[in-house]
């Protein structure tokens, strides 16, 4: 292979990398605009601002190069009565009472079949330690660090450490089957909404 079509391999890559980090975008803001309009008036949680959560690596030990691109991406939706807003962050309570709409995706892993979407509800967070987390967004980090430890069962999740401790229940979907606003309200925005609104009646 020459120079110059591995110049233009390259520049695929990139061109289709962008691509699709902009079609994820767009999918996570139609969930945003959906769930913002829900009688809860939800709105998406921003931990260092308006961004997603990800355990990225700037590394140059192998296993840390295989971080390097974004692969797993989480946001979580909170009532807009149950957060604060200061400074472009939101805090949410670390509290048993506290419920937040999860959703994770993930575009590509070694036993992965093809680019899913996980979504559902966190809740019943319990901190062991005074000083962290201050606030769920803190938690969020935590969760991509701690991964294969939450995510054994995603649909009955009971993690703890020495940190703190929380239950949730995610269902998962196909995101390239999530191809109109039609369809992901009705394969995400809606389960999800069950599920909180039975927890929010039902609380643990």
């Amino acid at each position: 292979m020459d120079n110059q079509e591995i110049i233009k391999q390259t520049r695929q890559v990139f061109e289709f990398q962008q691509k699709l980090y902009l079609e994820v975008s767009y999918f996570i803001k139609e969930i945003e605009g959906l769930l913002e309009k829900e009688e809860e008036e939800f709105v998406i949680a921003r931990p260092g601002g308006y961004a997603i959560t990800s355990n990225r690596s700037a590394g140059l030990e192998a296993s840390n190069v295989e971080l390097w691109p974004l692969r797993k991406m989480a946001v979580f939706f909170i009532p807009k009565e149950n957060m604060q807003l200061k400074g472009g962050q939101t805090i949410t309570p670390v509290s048993p009472k506290t419920r937040i709409i999860y959703l994770r995706i993930i575009l590509d892993g070694k036993k992965l079949l093809e680019p899913v979407v996980y979504a559902g509800v966190l809740y019943n967070f319990k901190k062991k330690d005074k000083e962290f987390p201050e606030k769920v967004e803190q938690v969020m980090a935590h969760i991509e660090y701690h991964e294969n430890q939450v995510f054994k069962d995603p649909k009955a999740i009971l993690y703890k450490d020495g940190y703190l401790s929380f239950e949730g229940e995610l269902f998962k979907q196909n995101l390239y089957d999530l191809d109109s606003s039609e369809e992901i309200y009705k394969k995400v925005v809606t389960p999800a909404l069950r599920l909180f609104r039975k927890l929010s009646q039902n609380p643990s």
